[in-house]
């Protein structure tokens, strides 16, 4: 009995697996089609294998650019948000008063707040900002890199909160003892042992920021300055969508992040266990 049903939950495991799977063999196969047998049959295979519409993509994207900016984007911010979010995390546990309690509990509130219901006033605030501060908010990167910092910091703490709960005081009080200052204790002794959780932090926001398009669409308004998914854009048209030219840059948009992932696959589980329930 126990074999039976071993055997049908492998058997649905397949089938799911398949599923999430279909959406990037449709995205992959088409990519190699031109027009007329995509509209024929999605489904089937190319009848060649060739690459030029990933050279045409390429070029009506301006991929190499986008790619820069994407990349410029997505390692500051990520830069950034792991020590600002680490260092926070950090002061947030071992300052254990009414006060931090409080702060923490608002970085949890605030990642239950949908973007949508922001957007708006976030923009008439930058523009603000902007207008009458002369400070370069939008159609600037480092705005770009600004909001991605204040809203990938929530889940960002709230990991890093629940993993370095697992680290011994003692470790830093035997370090405070030895000479070392309050910062010298955090990144000799307290932020190498964050590895695992780091590279969590890394992976759930490089691929959120790196496949964001609804903040860059409403920051970046220069074509030299737009991103990878804003580049992606220009095949659907008002009145025509280039399906095979579309599906061809949207491959090339996830092979940075499916590389990324995995080298680093090993600390996902890991990190994500040890961060939210320790």
């Amino acid at each position: 009995m126990k074999k039976t049903s071993k055997i049908v939950a492998e058997i649905l495991l397949f089938l799911l697996a398949l599923a999430f799977l279909s959406p990037i063999y449709i995205m992959l196969v088409n990519s190699f089609k031109n027009r007329e047998e995509l509209y024929s049959n999605a489904l089937a295979l190319p009848s060649q294998f060739s690459f030029q519409y990933y050279q045409t993509a390429m070029e009506k994207m301006n991929f190499l650019l986008a790619l820069k900016n994407s990349l410029f984007v997505t390692i500051v911010s990520i830069i950034f948000i792991v020590i600002l979010a680490s260092m926070t995390a950090w002061m947030l546990v071992r300052t254990d008063n009414k006060l931090s309690k409080v702060i923490f509990m608002t970085f949890v509130a605030t990642m239950l707040i949908p973007f949508q219901t922001l957007m708006m006033p976030l923009m008439e605030f930058m523009g603000f900002l902007r207008d009458t501060l002369h400070i370069p908010m939008l159609n600037t990167h480092g705005g770009l890199i600004y909001m991605n910092i204040g809203f990938h910091a929530s889940l960002s703490v709230f990991l890093y909160h629940g993993f370095i709960k697992s680290i011994p005081v003692s470790l830093e009080e035997a370090a405070t003892i030895d000479g070392c200052s309050k910062f010298g204790v955090f990144w000799r002794i307290v932020f190498p042992m964050l590895k695992p959780i780091t590279v969590t932090v890394m992976i759930l926001n490089v691929i959120s920021i790196w496949n964001d398009y609804l903040l860059p669409s409403l920051t970046l308004s220069d074509k030299a300055l737009r991103t990878i998914p804003l580049t992606t854009f220009y095949f659907f048209g008002e009145f025509t969508i280039q399906w095979n030219l579309a599906m061809a840059g949207l491959t090339m948009t996830i092979i940075p992040v499916v590389i990324f992932y995995a080298f680093s696959q090993k600390y996902i589980i890991k990190g994500i266990g040890e961060g939210a329930i320790k």
